[in-house]
């Protein structure tokens, strides 16, 4: 059944009849394990923060580019090794501390209420994202927003990461709803050009006001967090 709403002029329009979240950076703070532990990092921490995450997305693009797969829970092993190695100063026993707080890292503040919200209009609430079922489980179990979920999709089933159209493929051919009447949120742009491609209505959710490219592959709508799904009318 196509969900609606009506504008202000009392037109009616059709709404998504499935929100579908990338997990990491969008739904949860990829920089939370590292600003937990700070203090100890030491003046190294955001850059640390950032290449982790730089290092992590790499790996994913490299082995899939080379038909290859290592599951996202070992890459992000990897890309926190790298890390170590760029610098020395950092004391290598926060290892195990620093992948435990990235299996639970905070969801961004409005993420509960706007989920909520989204089930109140009565459109299916799912996760696309690179993780494994384990690590997704783990984050939605710490965050909180279990009950606001209906569908967790994992490219693990694949062995191929995003941008990979099979692994937008995934809600599609699970839901049997057309790409156009799913809307997709994440806030990397990469991946909004991958799903764009593949034809989901797609929310940029550009959280560091980082300039645009992928330009052939435009989002929709570009919103500074996920509040811009569910504005607050005056």
């Amino acid at each position: 059944m196509t969900v609606t709403a009506s504008n202000d002029a009392g037109v009616s329009e059709a709404r998504p009849k499935a929100y579908v979240f990338d997990a990491y950076g969008t739904l949860f703070d990829v920089h939370a394990a590292v600003r937990r532990h700070a203090a100890t990092i030491g003046p190294d921490a955001a850059a640390f923060s950032d290449l982790w995450r730089v290092k992590q997305l790499e790996y994913t693009w490299v082995t899939s580019l080379i038909g290859q797969y290592r599951d996202f829970s070992a890459l992000t092993q990897d890309a926190l090794d790298f890390c170590f190695a760029r610098y020395p100063a950092v004391d290598r026993r926060l290892r195990d501390d620093l992948l435990d707080a990235y299996r639970r890292l905070d969801c961004f503040p409005e993420v509960p209420g706007v989920l909520t919200t989204l089930r109140e209009r009565g459109a299916k609430i799912a996760i696309l994202s690179n993780g494994t079922p384990r690590m997704l489980d783990e984050a939605v179990a710490a965050a909180g927003i279990g009950g606001l979920i209906d569908d967790i999709f994992s490219v693990d089933a694949l062995k191929i990461y995003k941008t990979a159209p099979a692994a937008y493929a995934l809600v599609t051919s699970t839901y049997r709803i057309a790409a156009p009447d799913i809307a997709f949120q994440s806030s990397n742009r990469w991946d909004i050009a991958g799903a764009k491609a593949f034809g989901f209505a797609c929310h940029w959710i550009n959280r560091s006001g980082a300039p645009d490219e992928y330009v052939d592959h435009p989002p929709d709508e570009i919103f500074s967090s996920l509040d811009g799904l569910v504005p607050k009318r005056a």
